[in-house]
């Protein structure tokens, strides 16, 4: 069951495991951060208590997980399903983890350690946009695609070029490791009336401060870990790190996780729409 921010997708899981002796594994990339409980909406304890649930919080800020990665916990996560005889849910808003159980990944080498460390060393400080610069020096195909304020895809296109010289689109025909079969599943999207999702993500976002998201990012900015770290660009994290650094109003912080929360939900509609035929959009 996939989604869009703030469409309800965690209580529809719980209630369908409870249906029909379910495991609600999860299918959502800041969900897996267990630095971010609050602000990536992670299912609560009670929740979790009323069905078993994978792959929630079980990596740590400091790890680039990937779609690869996430890919690789699913096999396991669906080994540990069949192990429980347990129907498996997968529920989350990050469609290229749908793609990917459906259709594969593809076919990129693996960059070398030390390549990584060199590109990422390089990058340190440097602005998304002068990133995005140098990308298209190098792969202006690839650049042409990716958002300038993307640095995670941007830093992984230059890694890809940097170790192999060759730019990333060139390994996009062969694809592997489709772990499911959309004809065997039942797949949907929960699609609510916009004004209406965006009413609940203001409120939710309201919530999430209440409940103690601004603690949840002193934490995490205390780490000192590396601003392109994809648990470092979570919606709502990047603005109330600006209010903690003096940068902004915690008013305007607030704004701005609200305003990111809604084009993030743009987004994710778009990705469905084009990329997901396979999931129905079902009123919410």
């Amino acid at each position: 069951m996939a989604g869009p921010t703030a469409s309800g997708k965690s209580a529809r899981a719980v209630e369908l495991a409870r249906e029909h002796n379910g495991v609600v594994i999860n299918a959502d990339s800041m969900a897996v951060y267990r630095d971010l409980a609050i602000l990536s909406a992670r299912p609560s304890p009670e929740e979790m208590g009323e069905a078993p649930h994978l792959l929630f919080g079980h990596v740590g800020a400091e790890c680039n997980y990937s779609v690869g990665l996430w890919l690789a916990d699913a096999r396991a996560a669906l080994i540990e399903a069949e192990r429980m005889e347990k129907l498996p849910i997968f529920v989350g808003g990050t469609g290229m983890y749908f793609k990917a159980l459906l259709h594969g990944l593809s076919d990129i080498p693996a960059v070398p350690p030390e390549v990584r460390a060199r590109v990422r060393a390089l990058a340190q400080n440097v602005a998304p946009a002068e990133l995005h610069a140098r990308l298209c020096a190098r792969d202006p195909g690839t650049a042409a695609k990716l958002r300038p304020s993307d640095p995670q895809r941007i830093l992984r296109a230059l890694e890809i070029f940097e170790a192999t010289g060759a730019p990333l689109a060139s390994f996009h025909g062969a694809r592997e490791g489709a772990l499911l079969d959309a004809g065997q599943c039942q797949c949907l999207f929960l699609a609510p009336e916009r004004e209406k999702l965006y009413a609940r993500i203001d409120a939710r976002f309201d919530r999430m401060m209440a409940q103690g998201a601004l603690e949840e990012v002193r934490r995490l900015l205390a780490r000192s870990l590396d601003p392109a770290l994809p648990a470092m660009r979570a919606v709502g994290v990047p603005g109330l790190m600006a209010y903690l650094r003096g940068e902004m109003s915690i008013e305007a912080a607030v704004e701005k996780g609200k305003r990111d929360s809604r084009q993030y939900a743009k987004r994710q509609f778009t990705f469905a729409r084009t990329q997901l035929p396979e999931f129905p959009p079902v009123a919410a």
